[in-house]
């Protein structure tokens, strides 16, 4: 097989973030490749440059002989390079059709061919019937359709532009076994007409049943490159995670020790399947295992952002049924997203502003006294050192990670007695990393009960007194004590149960 795809020594740098160091990536022609690697190890960032979407601060890449500078995803596709993004790329108010070709419409003169569109994107619908569910249908609007169907969408966006290099992002993480199945079948069909593959991937058993070789990266590093036949799953998990000799950094008891606060059985909504834990009054209870499993939708269902709609929610002894946030805020519920442009800023208000409106609802407040809220949310505030000039200052005039403290410090101020922590720490630096993780256990300390997700595996492990894995939306394993270690994690976060 000639070789279809190298990168070199490629670098990344996002200002003072290291996000790739020593890229390397070697594809054959006709070859289905798996690309593995722990939460930002680097794998995601060196994709996107090959595909186009971001560039390199260094190295090289060569494309079917040639060194190939995309200056955007659209150079690429036209060289034959096609990416299915993790984080889905669709419109929703448009049409299936619309989407599987947008950008690339069959025409008829000067218009678009709405006949043979239709016929073109029903033809690849096709692939998937008998498996895609009722109702994927070219002209349905994308927004009424459930998560695996609009999965089903992004992945037939890549075959409508019939490339030569696929790169599938975690293209199965919304498709239940079936489906996955007959996509994997595609691959194997489109790897005999000659396509090549880059499969990323958090599922051991999907790599091995259909990868022919892996190459595994480490802190934004490619560490090895092996043979699929010629390695087993331990060594690929040991590859990702190296060698553990550190130990634990916190004294961890083998059971909680606090009273169950909060108990759910059976829980399921748009991300979730069959969630039943406990988390006990004083514990930090970490959810770890690769992003988009599940552990964001647990936390934005318990705060009413995503309600359940099946399953049993109980807390402090009483029955609850959480439909949106008001509710859970007035339960005692608290909700920090690390996605501070989407989940958290008042756009346009003042620091004061964004600072108290949790308080507000909280206590059912109908008329804000700044002189007496001022001094409550300010202490706060101080706590994480977030640094403006004012509490009247528009909220825009902050840094990003300042802006940040800001959602958190909402939220402390609340006094929570359940503490829902969604990635946390984006943006913001290690000091205020650090002082977070002091009030966090200061909170739990004092009674609070936390369950806290991060994207950093290293945050989980240092931190929490108890991790609960997630893999495809179900819970994958349960970790305490000495087990809490990450070769542990690694197993059951890529499906091997710890």
């Amino acid at each position: 097989m000639s070789v279809a795809l190298q990168a070199k020594d490629v670098v990344k740098h996002f200002g003072a973030v290291k996000a790739l160091v020593d890229g390397q990536l070697s594809v054959e022609e006709g070859e289905i490749h798996a690309l593995m690697g722990a939460n930002g190890c680097g794998k995601s960032t060196l994709c996107k440059i090959i595909a186009g979407a971001v560039s390199p601060t260094s190295g090289e890449i060569v494309f079917e002989g040639q060194r190939a500078d995309f200056s955007s995803p659209r150079a690429a596709e036209h060289a034959g390079i096609a990416l299915f993004y993790q984080e889905l790329s669709l419109i929703p108010q448009l049409s299936v059709a619309d989407n599987i070709f947008l950008g690339h419409e069959p025409e008829k003169g000067a218009f678009v061919d709405r006949k043979a569109l239709r016929e073109k994107s029903a033809e690849l619908i096709a692939l998937f019937n008998g498996v895609a569910g009722t109702g994927l249908d070219p002209d349905v609007i994308v927004a009424d359709l459930p998560p695996d169907q609009r999965q089903i969408v992004e992945i037939l966006k890549v075959f409508a532009k019939n490339p030569r290099l696929m790169i599938m992002d975690e293209a199965t993480a919304a498709l239940d076994g079936r489906q996955s199945e007959r996509f994997f079948d595609i691959l194997r069909q489109k790897k005999a007409q000659g396509v090549s593959t880059i499969m990323i991937s958090h599922r051991l058993d999907e790599v091995f049943a259909v990868c022919d070789r892996i190459t595994v990266m480490r802190n934004g590093a490619t560490i090895t490159s092996v043979d699929t036949a010629a390695t087993t799953r331990e060594e690929v998990v040991h590859n990702m995670v190296g060698d553990v000799t550190a130990p634990v950094r916190r004294d961890r008891s083998a059971e909680p020790a606090g009273e169950v606060t909060l108990e759910v059985r059976n829980l399921r909504n748009f991300r979730v399947s069959n969630v039943s834990l406990k988390a006990h009054r004083g514990e930090i209870l970490g959810l770890a295992g690769l992003q988009g499993q599940g552990q964001s939708a647990l936390l934005q269902g318990l705060f009413g952002a995503r309600p359940f709609t099946e399953g049993e929610l109980r807390f402090e002894g009483r029955a609850l049924s959480i439909k949106r946030p008001g509710q859970a805020v007035r339960e005692g519920f608290a909700y920090v997203s690390g996605d501070r442009a989407r989940d958290a800023a008042l756009g346009g208000r003042s620091i004061f502003e964004n600072l108290v409106s949790a308080l507000t609802v909280r206590e059912r407040l109908k008329i804000v006294n700044p002189g007496a809220l001022k001094p409550r949310v300010e202490e706060v505030s101080k706590g994480l050192k977030t640094k403006f000039s004012h509490l009247d200052a528009p909220i825009g005039t902050l840094s990003g990670g300042n802006q940040q403290k800001i959602f958190i410090s909402r939220w402390l101020a609340t006094k929570p007695k359940l503490l829902l922590l969604d990635d946390p720490t984006k943006g913001i630096d290690l000091g205020a990393k650090s002082d977070l993780f002091a009030l966090m256990r200061q909170l739990a300390d004092g009674g609070a009960t936390i369950l806290f997700y991060s994207s950093e595996d290293s945050e989980i492990l240092d931190y929490a007194d108890r991790v609960i894995v997630f893999n495809g939306g179900e819970i994958s394993a349960e970790l305490m004590g000495d087990a809490i270690n990450p070769v542990n994690l690694a197993r059951a976060a890529f499906g091997e149960a710890a």
